[in-house]
């Protein structure tokens, strides 16, 4: 039977590339990662993530005929449900096909790819902090800020499969930085990682270290350099307004945070909590609950998995 087999689970990001095994109840059997290369072309980039695949169902001594079915996540936007993907993070793919490499790879097993931050919204719906719950936000905030929507216990896809794309909220119109979309002022282009440590860097933290990180950002924050405390709370005030918006926008009961600057805690949630309650004002807002993701790391690898296992809820491209 189908749900007796695993799912190979896949995704793809602008810090990292992993793929995983997962079986029908959401548990994670293995998984490995790798970071995401920079400089490559188009096929250098699939042939990295080609190798992580292999390496995958070796250790696994399992064949693409063995598996379920193959979920993919992957940074946007994409045109959904061809999985033409053009991630911001990752320039080399534009209008790649991936789902049709994948499914050429894979011997025509199903086959399906989704926006990563749609499928960590699926894998907290499904098995995380959103279980239970019928209308659920989940947020990456990482290389970039993306996002899912479930509404009425269902994924909503939209018009081109990225509803939920909470990253592009306008949250600053007028003095907030331009964000690679074109636009300015987006919750992206304040919180994502590499543009708070830009940001950190001009107002004099480690200005001269070419590989500073978000995750030193926070450390230094942590251990009350004050650089480091105002970038989180530059990324927290954006993060709080843009789901303060949603929620009056969509009736939410909870947003689940994930991706690597989630790991910041506090420093991070502290200032989103201030922010949004200053904004969500109604009696209907004022309920949504915000929470890390409880799935951490993994959250992207379930979800590609719920892709196949919970297809009724959150696949709805076939």
């Amino acid at each position: 039977m189908a749900g007796s087999r695993p799912v190979l689970a896949v995704d793809v990001g602008g810090t990292k590339l992993a793929a995983g095994l997962v079986e029908s109840a959401g548990r994670v059997l293995s998984w490995t990662q790798v970071p995401t290369p920079v400089g490559l072309d188009a096929e250098q980039m699939w042939r990295t993530l080609d190798a992580l695949i292999t390496d995958i169902l070796n250790g696994g001594r399992v064949t693409p005929t063995e598996l379920a079915g193959c979920g993919c996540g992957c940074g946007g936007p994409m045109e959904w449900p061809s999985g033409l993907v053009s991630p911001l993070n990752i320039p080399a793919w534009r209008r790649f096909p991936l789902r049709t490499r994948l499914t050429e790879r894979l011997g025509g097993i199903p086959v399906r790819v989704h926006n990563d931050a749609i499928c960590m919204v699926a894998a907290e719906h499904w098995r995380g902090a959103g279980r239970g719950r019928d209308n659920v936000l989940g947020m990456v905030v990482s290389t970039g800020v993306g996002g899912g929507l479930v509404l009425d216990g269902r994924l909503i896809k939209g018009a081109s499969g990225n509803a939920g794309h909470i990253g592009h909220v306008v949250v600053d119109p007028d003095t907030g930085p331009l964000c690679s979309c074109g636009g300015r002022g987006c919750a992206e282009a304040i919180a994502r990682g590499p543009a708070l440590v830009a940001w950190a860097q001009a107002e004099g933290w480690r200005p001269d270290q070419e590989d500073a990180t978000a995750k030193d950002l926070a450390t230094d924050g942590a251990l009350g350099h004050p650089i480091g405390l105002a970038a989180m709370r530059r990324a927290g005030r954006a993060l709080g307004i843009a789901i303060a918006s949603a929620t009056s926008l969509c009736d939410l009961e909870v947003v689940s945070v994930g991706g690597g600057l989630s790991q910041a805690g506090p420093l991070l949630f502290d200032p989103l909590e201030e922010a949004l309650r200053a904004h969500a004002r109604l009696a209907f807002t004022r309920q949504v609950r915000v929470v890390p993701a409880t799935l951490g790391q993994s959250a992207g690898l379930v979800g590609a998995a719920a892709l196949i296992f919970a297809a009724d809820r959150y696949w709805h491209g076939d």
